[in-house]
């Protein structure tokens, strides 16, 4: 019965609130802990998100892999429970957690009905405070991650990213996979993924968003019942990336018949002023439409390509501007000319007031789907607390989005993209395209 009325209320969920009914409270717990909340009453459902800051950036120096490694046995085991009476007991609440890290925070999801919880809280606070690291879970787990770095290994597009953070990032934790290698992982010991989360699983870099069935008083209880007995430190953060990515070409070899091509340069941090303004700009020459002028040129008028996209990728130590192509191996370097004098007509001519239009159209039409359900309005608003955006954002973004002018992105256009700053890195074997020296 229990299952059969979760899944009822995750399909009523779909019909969450739009951003602009998006209503939040900040909510303070006695010991501390800030959370944003979305009461909503109408179903007897919760969402929490809990999120750490550092994530995998936080790996020792030669233990890279262990916080990936830490975040995978979460859920295997935890206090006098292994990982099979763990899950069952998950299973009995109809309760679901999640656990994801990145390069820059470790996330925690729950979906609980409110019945359920007391208990359910119960049992997400013996996984973070609690995991037991046992042998055999560590020996399961480390096998599926060595399997994905022997698969990772042999995907082109994989090489390809790698391939372009080690040289976008140096000897920062950005340039390595936050899976590690199979040296690193193999030698990982539960020592190591005590002292994983040891470094990452602090009170001092938690931020946690809750939308559903609870009230600001009982969010508070649940806030220091859940995280309130959490180190109040964890390791000091990485230092800031220093980016310094040399135009030009990096070619992997690898036996296909399309190349696969990674390029970019320094993007722009998302607290730059100017960042609505290059978001609109990305999305005219590169958004993923096929509006945008890279699908236009390198697609449709040349059929040199499936898809080619550009992104802003503004991470918390780094901020980069990438985009990806893939092309048959005797066409590859025809589609990165095109790419290359693509961004040289945006850096000198910006945008057109039709093309401005038409972004500034799509971006705040396609804003509102963001918030399909609590899972991701929680989401979105930890995300908001970790850039330090004003709760009223969801409210004002569009606004933000609609303010900006023809001439903010044709100055913004003119500063951020750098057509002989691009580089490739182009994994296959490509016709007439050689790597380049290093500057």
């Amino acid at each position: 019965m229990i299952r059969f009325l979760l899944s009822m209320f995750v399909t009523f969920v779909i019909a969450a609130p739009t951003a602009a009914e998006v209503k939040i409270q900040e909510v303070t717990s006695d010991r501390g802990l800030t959370a944003w909340l979305v009461e909503d009453h109408s179903i007897p459902f919760v969402a929490l998100e809990v999120r750490f800051r550092g994530g995998a950036s936080l790996d020792a120096p030669g233990k890279r892999g262990a916080v990936n490694l830490m975040t995978s046995l979460l859920e295997e085991g935890a206090g006098d429970m292994d990982a099979r009476a763990f899950a069952r007991a998950g299973e009995a609440l109809a309760t679901s957690f999640g656990f994801d890290v990145g390069d820059d925070s470790l996330s925690v999801s729950a979906r609980f009905l409110t019945e359920n919880q007391d208990a359910s809280v119960a049992l997400l606070r013996a996984a973070l405070l609690e995991p037991r690291f046992d042998a055999d879970a560590i020996e399961r787990v480390r096998n599926q991650v060595l399997s994905i770095i022997r698969s990772e290994a042999k995907d082109p597009n994989d090489i390809a990213s790698r391939t372009f953070d080690q040289v976008a990032f140096g000897d920062h934790p950005y340039a390595t996979s936050i899976n590690g290698t199979e040296e690193t992982v193999a030698a990982l010991t539960r020592d190591d993924l005590v002292q994983a989360h040891l470094n990452v699983m602090a009170r001092d870099r938690i931020y946690i968003g809750a939308v559903g069935d609870i009230t600001p008083g009982d969010l508070a209880i649940l806030m220091d019942e859940l995280l309130g007995d959490l180190p109040e430190t964890g390791a000091p953060m990485p230092p800031v990336a220093q980016v310094e990515i040399p135009g030009g070409v990096t070619v992997v070899p690898f036996t296909t018949p399309q190349s696969v091509a990674i390029f970019g340069h320094a993007g722009m941090a998302q607290e730059d002023p100017d960042f609505f303004a290059a978001s609109v700009l990305n999305q005219v020459l590169g958004g993923g439409s096929f509006e945008s002028r890279l699908m236009d040129e390198v697609r449709e008028k040349r059929g040199l390509t499936y898809g080619v996209y550009s992104h802003l990728i503004p991470k918390d130590l780094a901020a980069i501007y990438l985009g990806s192509v893939s092309s048959a191996n005797d066409r590859i370097a025809e589609a990165i000319d095109v790419i290359r004098s693509e961004w040289a007509r945006a850096a000198a001519e910006g945008v057109t007031q039709a093309e401005l239009d038409d972004a500034k159209t799509y971006m705040t039409g396609a804003y509102p789907l963001r918030f399909d359900g609590n899972g991701p309005i929680a989401r979105i608003m930890v995300g908001m607390q970790m850039l330090g955006l004003p709760i009223d954002y969801i409210a004002t973004r569009n606004e933000r989005v609609e303010a900006v002018t023809l001439e903010d992105v044709k100055r913004v256009a003119a500063d951020l993209l750098v057509p002989e700053g691009l580089h490739f890195v182009v994994v296959g074997q490509p016709v007439g395209l050689e790597s380049t020296p290093a500057n």
